[in-house]
């Protein structure tokens, strides 16, 4: 009898503890405003909005469920997070908010798997940022006469950052002129980014790999949490 007792009282206890621990959260793509209404998403999350680290996390839409599909360190403009809306160009501020994936693009050729639209950057290859110019926010070849320069990123100037990226679809379907232009995901350079989201090369590759336009991939880009959280967009 007195055993009977004491395995009694020992589930109880185990049941209680079960009871008592509590749910795991729910995955970040199911704590956002938005996902973009495809099946694929990559977050793009910093601590705080002066962060120029965090992570850039891949996710995979399967039965209703956000499964992660790999996690990777991340760099982000040098003087932090901004509100992409409001955001001014020339900050050095990684624009939050969530975007397509228009096309990507390298120095190098794409990985075995990319299925992703993909361009081949050569000499003549230019990302105009001159808000003067009627090809803002664009990439061009050649560069035509009233996108300056200096206003401009020779693209195959940079072999290790573009050597493969994603562009990011702020200010591109409507450009505001002033916002800002060139906004990538791409390969880490030497440190915190112009306003860009970086990542180790390995990690670019298994991107490209993964991402397939037909599941309509975006990329949500924000803080833990604050006036910038990532679960606004």
């Amino acid at each position: 009898m007195r055993r009977s007792l004491v395995i009694g009282s020992v589930l109880l206890a185990l049941a209680g503890s079960v009871a008592a621990r509590p749910a795991a959260a729910p995955a970040l793509p199911e704590r956002l405003a938005d996902t973009g209404g495809g099946t694929q998403l990559i977050t793009a999350e910093a601590p705080a909005a002066g962060s120029i680290t965090g992570t850039v996390t891949w996710w995979n839409l399967r039965r209703g469920t956000w499964v992660k599909g790999g996690s990777t360190p991340a760099r982000f403009g040098a003087k932090g997070l901004a509100e992409g809306v409001s955001r001014k160009q020339g900050t050095d501020t990684t624009p939050t908010g969530l975007y397509d994936l228009p096309f990507a693009f390298g120095i190098k050729v794409a990985p075995a798997g990319t299925v992703h639209p993909y361009r081949r950057v050569d000499n003549r290859s230019w990302w105009c940022q001159d808000d003067r110019a009627r090809s803002y926010n664009r990439w061009v070849e050649p560069r035509p006469a009233d996108c300056r320069a200096s206003e401009a990123e020779h693209l195959i100037a940079y072999p290790t950052q573009y050597a493969r990226a994603l562009v990011i679809g702020f200010n591109y379907a409507r450009p505001v002129r002033g916002r800002g232009a060139g906004i990538f995901l791409h390969v880490n350079g030497l440190g915190a980014t112009a306003g860009c989201v970086s990542v180790p090369a390995a990690a670019m590759d298994r991107i490209l790999d993964w991402v397939d336009p037909a599941r309509r991939p975006h990329i949500a880009i924000g803080t833990r949490s604050g006036p910038l959280a990532i679960t606004r967009y």
